[in-house]
């Protein structure tokens, strides 16, 4: 399956020549994932409507600053989700990153009013069963409507069989995404930083296609092999404003 943004190159470190007009950016070539899902507190729709309206600015220049050093998404789940309101994905090429603008999030007014309901921490690599694969969060391409993320764990008996037989499997598997070419998938790696194998993000304009997907994976080899890959949070790309207004 195809591994289809990849954050704006950071800021030269102190003693580093920044490169002229003519000199190629060297992007990283690794990138830690944090996918972090809130609930807002009921008392967030108590409070005047001049104090959610800065609010919302305030939360949303945050974002804005922080993506001048990394990619911060931002994803709206009202009303698909009875765990979480609305999801902020960071790739970043470092932790402590990401550990920074959690922080800055909870020091806004906003912040006051929600909770974390899942964090998910991965890394990129490359892949082991296709070198055609590049995840679509390392292009430059912009993010689709819909993102459907999901933690994803394989068997211990998956990992004990020969290499060409696991690759066998993946190719059937990949072929089967490769139909849908409309479906962008990021998939990271959560090994040792995480309790999850792989962290799963497909993006799409289209729903419909990405449930088909999923339908069709279920009758491959691969899915002999699956352990869990549950929740499965469906999120609508908003600006951080928007998200502020729809939650009343």
């Amino acid at each position: 399956m195809a591994q289809n943004n990849s954050p704006p190159p950071s800021p030269p470190a102190t003693g580093t020549a920044t490169p002229s007009p003519s000199e190629p950016v060297q992007k990283p070539s690794l990138y830690y994932l944090n996918f972090t899902f809130f609930k807002v507190d009921p008392k967030w729709r108590w409070l005047n409507e001049i104090g959610k309206d800065e609010a919302a600015k305030e939360f949303a220049t945050l974002i804005e600053v922080a993506n001048t050093k990394m990619k911060v998404r931002t994803y709206s789940t009202v009303g698909l989700r009875e765990d979480a309101d609305m999801m902020v994905w960071m790739i970043s090429d470092s932790i402590e990153k990401t550990q920074i603008l959690a922080s800055k999030i909870y020091t806004t007014v906003f912040g006051k009013y929600i909770t974390p309901s899942y964090v998910y921490l991965s890394s990129s690599r490359p892949s082991i069963y296709s070198s055609r694969v590049t995840p679509s969060f390392m292009t430059d391409e912009e993010p689709l409507k819909y993102v459907i993320v999901y933690p994803f764990i394989k068997s211990r008996e998956w990992y004990l069989l020969p290499f060409e037989e696991r690759k066998k499997m993946m190719d059937e598997h990949i072929a089967v995404g490769r139909k849908f070419p409309q479906v962008r998938l990021n998939t990271t790696y959560s090994f040792g930083i995480d309790d999850q194998d792989f962290m799963l993000a497909f993006e799409t304009q289209d729903v419909r296609a990405f449930q088909e997907l999923i339908m069709q994976l279920r009758e491959t080899q691969v899915s002999r092999y699956v352990v869990r890959d549950t929740p499965m949070l469906l999120s609508v790309h908003k600006k951080p404003e928007d998200i502020l207004k729809s939650l009343g």
